[in-house]
């Protein structure tokens, strides 16, 4: 462990001695990015760890927008939380098979529809075989569950949240890209978006709170937060290509102790590919 908070982080010891309980959901939020060319759930069937179930973000979605992996609405949330055996009341174990990448939005989207006992497996499925622990194979045959699903508007940010933010100046905004995209620099990976940022925006690329596919002591995270001249006391709202960094940003000052930041669910995605919405070049 790195010493952060241990209700939102968990170990491998402390998984591998609960496998099989009752009331311990293990959520598999592996997702991979169109240009890695891999299918996590083609992988999650050749291995994952016993007992989870595979969360994809993108068929757990809104269908009615062009936007990628939006939030469905609870109705829809609740319906899939159900077919994937987690039910109310549960503990929630979310990993991933980067180490840390997606599991924090899927993490977050539980939070969103107000599960609590949410965490994530520190360091994955990488961390989890690189010990020799057990894996199964094939598709998961969860016992339906009962999930009651309701929107915590709190934890989202709105295209109005974030043009507020821009314009006033009273809340942070933190964007997780690489400074490459961030300043302009490089060529959007999605079609159709402009180069640039958010104007009023912070940078802090989310691979700098890693190690290894580990989150970093929380000293480190502190001063990643300084470096990118972001006040952890103050309101922030995190942002991102579309949505699944930020949620690593949000996670990581959660872990630091500070509030759960508000994720910019359309990020880029939606702010980029409209001529009229302000975009600022070069450092923040």
């Amino acid at each position: 462990m790195t010493g952060l908070n241990q209700d939102l982080l968990v170990s491998t010891d402390w998984l591998a001695k609960r496998l099989g309980s009752p009331g311990l959901a293990i959520v598999d939020a592996s997702w991979h990015l169109p240009s890695a060319n891999r299918d996590a759930h083609a992988e999650f069937l050749r291995q994952h760890i016993p007992h989870a179930v595979h969360f994809d973000i993108d068929a757990i979605a809104d269908k009615s927008t062009n936007l990628p992996h939006m939030l469905p609405d609870a109705v829809a949330f609740s319906s899939a939380a159900r077919k994937l055996g987690v039910g109310d009341g549960m503990k929630i174990v979310v990993y991933d098979s980067l180490g840390l990448f997606s599991a924090p939005r899927v993490w977050w989207t539980f939070r969103v529809f107000g599960a609590r006992d949410v965490a994530i497996l520190d360091g994955g499925l990488p961390k989890w075989l690189a010990e020799g622990r057990p894996v199964a194979d094939g598709p998961a045959l969860p016992q339906p569950r009962h999930f009651t699903a309701r929107l915590d508007h709190s934890l989202v940010a709105s295209l109005d949240d974030i043009r507020a933010a821009s314009e006033k100046k009273t809340t942070q905004i933190l964007d997780a890209r690489s400074a490459a995209r961030f300043q302009g620099d490089e060529i959007e990976p999605r079609p159709g978006l402009r180069s640039g940022h958010i104007p009023g925006a912070r940078n802090l690329p989310w691979t700098d709170l890693l190690h290894e596919g580990r989150l970093r002591p929380r000293e480190d995270l502190e001063a990643a937060f300084a470096r990118a001249g972001i006040d952890p006391a103050r309101p922030t709202l995190t942002t991102c290509g579309s949505g699944v960094s930020a949620s690593i940003l949000s996670f990581a000052l959660a872990n630091a102790g500070h509030d759960i930041a508000p994720v910019y669910d359309g990020s880029w995605s939606e702010w980029g590919q409209v001529s009229d919405r302000p975009v600022a070049i070069g450092p923040a």
